[in-house]
């Protein structure tokens, strides 16, 4: 009979450490100024996806790099404010 041979101890498996969201405290105001009507869809999306969807409304949201490339795509539609 053939020895059978002995398989090595795994190795832990390395704990990954994901970088913790900062609460910067910084934030930005974004009202609807424009209607998406006639509109591309993704526009009106990117305004359902900051949380707008009527005119006149108002939302305070993080400021992060992710909503600022939002802001951009839907600047002509929304006014921002840099809250304080």
């Amino acid at each position: 009979m053939a020895e059978e041979k002995k398989k090595a101890p795994a190795k832990k498996a390395a704990v990954k450490k994901t970088a913790a969201k900062k609460a910067s405290g910084e934030t930005v105001t974004v009202t609807q100024t424009g209607s998406p009507i006639g509109r591309k869809p993704y526009q009106r999306n990117t305004l359902i996806g900051l949380g707008l969807n009527k005119i006149g409304r108002t939302k305070t949201l993080e400021d992060t790099p992710s909503v600022r490339g939002m802001i951009r795509k839907v600047a002509h539609l929304i006014k921002v404010e840099d809250a304080a």
